[in-house]
């Protein structure tokens, strides 16, 4: 089976380019206005959504998305709600590929067959688990396979040779290579580390490999991209709505961060 993640990188491989990902929280500050941006990322140039789903008790990630996290929370987003939203999209946009970026709490909460069945009815077509390692693949990750859609691994700094082939294994749609080491919005991505790591990484796979934290301006995008497969960028996006900037704005910040990945 062929996922929207799997058809838009071969696009982009055709079309020699690379992809801009770009990752919000849902429902963050409220429904109505994460909707908007969500509608509107495509437009601005984004090649695959990564649709964060709110918890509780977010360990990897920082200040910023945690703080997105409980706005969302706060404004009544749920599991399902979240999954309206990606239904909601998918009334006018049946090709942008969406990732569920979270943890996995809410998903075992509902029941791994349920959630699935459900995720895929809503037009989710990837999973971002970031508390399931290799170690746990038959708790989600086959069976997510097994569903349609793609289970997409993190690969960061300290992830040595040994563990490389284990964290590959049944990893699909693109890896995703975390630039630094700690939580995100933490640091900057420097291209001239993460660019050996890639080709180590590419050494081992043929999946595309997109690079996030650490990504905050038209620049860095650009030069990040250049030494992978396409950049990610979260935090620096979340930070302008977590401001109150309107949805033009936001969007017009997205756009500037496409273009620097489009133009690697």
């Amino acid at each position: 089976m062929t996922t929207r993640i799997d058809a838009k990188f071969a696009a982009l491989k055709a079309e020699g380019r690379k992809a801009f990902v770009s990752y919000i929280m849902a429902g963050d500050p409220e429904y109505d206005t994460s909707l908007a941006i969500v509608k509107g990322l495509p437009g601005a140039g984004v090649d695959v959504i990564e649709l964060g789903l709110p918890f509780t008790d977010p360990m990897a990630d920082g200040p910023t998305i945690q703080l997105a996290g409980q706005r969302a929370l706060e404004a009544g987003m749920t599991l399902d709600r979240t999954l309206d939203l990606a239904r909601a999209f998918r009334e006018t946009d049946n090709t942008t590929p969406i990732v569920l970026m979270g943890y996995y709490n809410p998903i075992y909460s509902r029941g791994v067959d349920t959630f699935l069945a459900q995720a895929k009815e809503a037009g989710i077509d990837g999973l971002i688990v970031v508390d399931l390692p290799p170690e746990e693949d038959s708790e989600l990750c086959i069976p997510a396979q097994a569903a349609g859609l793609n289970f997409i691994r993190l690969a960061t700094p300290t992830t040595d040779d040994k563990r490389l082939p284990r964290v590959l294994q049944n990893t699909s749609g693109f890896v995703y290579y975390v630039s630094i080491t700690g939580i995100t919005g933490a640091a900057e991505a420097e291209a001239g580390d993460v660019g050996p790591e890639v080709a180590r990484i590419k050494s081992a796979t043929d999946l595309p490999i997109i690079v996030g934290f650490g990504i905050n301006t038209p620049e860095k995008s650009r030069a990040i991209a250049s030494v992978a497969d396409g950049a990610v960028v979260g935090s620096a996006i979340v930070s302008k709505i977590g401001a109150g900037d309107s949805v033009d704005s936001v969007l017009e910040f997205v756009k500037s961060l496409a273009d620097g990945a489009h133009t690697a």
